[in-house]
């Protein structure tokens, strides 16, 4: 068995639209009726992707959802031409390419009974994603059907608020040995609603067999979310030995990093200062929500977004940590503008899964010829533009569906995947 990390995006969908339904996410609030550019979106996604199994990383892919979500509409007594305007924006959303959101993932090695584990999230704290959760377990219990190496649960019942490993970071010597996992929970946030409940947390680290010694339940600041910072992983990142983190990402930061280094001795923190790095700054670039990953020859890289390139305070730390002798490495600055407009930037559109690749569907991963296959549908058939009045229109609606079902046919998943 070759246990290794793969990283599975989440592909961007032809309804991807700017509709500001995302309550704290400074981002999405800021772009609220602006024109989308889904095939463009989803390119800078493949972009991405394709720029990771370069640097010899292995890569999986999440499909966009069937949209307009017409069983859930049915639900609330009406569909797609007759809804609310807010509601049926919901309906279109295409949030569910933030993959990061999808499910809280435990190895194999850290499980009391040897087999990855996965959570699908509920994500009940916002309308337009709550109804997410079946159409991501019905891929998850494809992608992870080998019942000897993966469990694939339910969501957490409402109404305690799970949103999946935006809220979960796993530190280990390696990915293939036993780690620390660290679930990220919230109280308030100001103005803005805490999204991930300790309940949520504590339900999952059960239902996952975690070992009580080896799991930490840590509190989101509430300046953190106060400023922006809905998701953990805008304010930090883990990878292996090593935790990179603002300085104000966290409630009680000394306890929590006393109980880490109890639990793992090797463990390397890399926190950035508020004097040299606002809150603001930090969530205005996403310089936390980056991936920071192990490179085949051990290096530690940051793929973070081209605003942190962009942001003078942010990029002129990250240029003196890189010069350092720390354990990060290299900057890749990556494009992936449209997701950033919409409040999700690289580690929102990745679900980290450390498998034996040989496990999982093939129809779920991914190399670069697979990629270029993919370009070629998303060029031909995702919308060029939306605007948020575009949404009801019938003839976007059928462009939309059609994306879809020519995408799912195409990677031999029409059988298994219905509308």
């Amino acid at each position: 068995m070759s246990v290794t990390e793969i990283n599975f995006d989440g592909l961007i969908g032809p309804s991807h639209n700017y509709a500001g339904l995302s309550l704290g996410n400074l981002a999405s609030a800021r772009n609220a009726g602006a024109v989308s550019q889904p095939r463009a979106a989803a390119l800078q996604g493949l972009e991405k992707m394709r720029g990771k199994i370069r640097l010899g990383l292995k890569q999986g892919l999440f499909l966009p959802q069937w949209r307009p979500d017409g069983a859930w509409l049915a639900r609330l007594g009406t569909d797609v031409g007759q809804a609310e305007p807010h509601i049926r924006a919901a309906a279109m959303s295409a949030s569910s390419m933030w993959a990061a959101n999808a499910a809280t993932i435990s190895p194999a090695a850290d499980t009391q009974d040897g087999r990855t584990h996965l959570t699908v999230a509920n994500l009940v704290t916002m309308p337009h994603r709550s109804h997410e959760w079946p159409q991501t377990l019905a891929q998850l219990r494809l992608a992870f059907s080998d019942p000897r190496a993966f469990a694939v649960h339910d969501p957490v019942p409402a109404p305690f608020g799970d949103e999946g490993a935006a809220n979960h970071m796993r530190l280990a010597e390696r990915h293939d040995l036993p780690g620390v996992e660290i679930f990220v929970y919230g109280q308030s946030g100001g103005p803005f609603p805490a999204r991930q409940h300790v309940e949520a947390s504590k339900a999952v680290a059960r239902l996952h067999g975690l070992n009580p010694a080896r799991s930490l339940f840590v509190q989101q600041s509430e300046a953190a979310i106060a400023a922006g910072a809905f998701h953990n992983d805008v304010v930090a990142v883990a990878n292996e030995r090593v935790l990179f983190a603002h300085e104000h990402a966290f409630a009680d930061k000394d306890r929590f990093y006393a109980d880490l280094r109890a639990a793992l001795p090797c463990v390397e923190i890399v926190e950035v200062p508020a004097s040299a790095v606002s809150l603001a700054d930090a969530i205005k670039s996403y310089v936390f929500n980056a991936q920071l990953v192990t490179l085949p020859d051990g290096a530690m890289a940051l793929i973070l977004p081209t605003e942190a390139q962009e942001t003078p305070a942010v990029w002129s730390w990250l240029q003196q940590m890189v010069a350092g002798n720390g354990p990060i490495r290299r900057l890749i600055p990556v494009d992936v503008r449209q997701s950033m407009a919409n409040g999700g930037g690289p580690a929102c559109l990745r679900l980290r899964v450390v498998a034996d690749p040989a496990t999982i569907d093939p129809r779920f991963l991914v190399d670069e010829a697979r990629l270029d296959e993919i370009a070629k549908i998303v060029a031909a058939y995702w919308p060029e533009q939306i605007a948020p009045d575009d949404l009801g229109d019938t003839r976007l609606i059928a462009r939309i569906e059609q994306s879809w079902l020519t995408l799912v046919d195409h990677l031999q998943l029409s059988g298994d995947l219905v509308p």
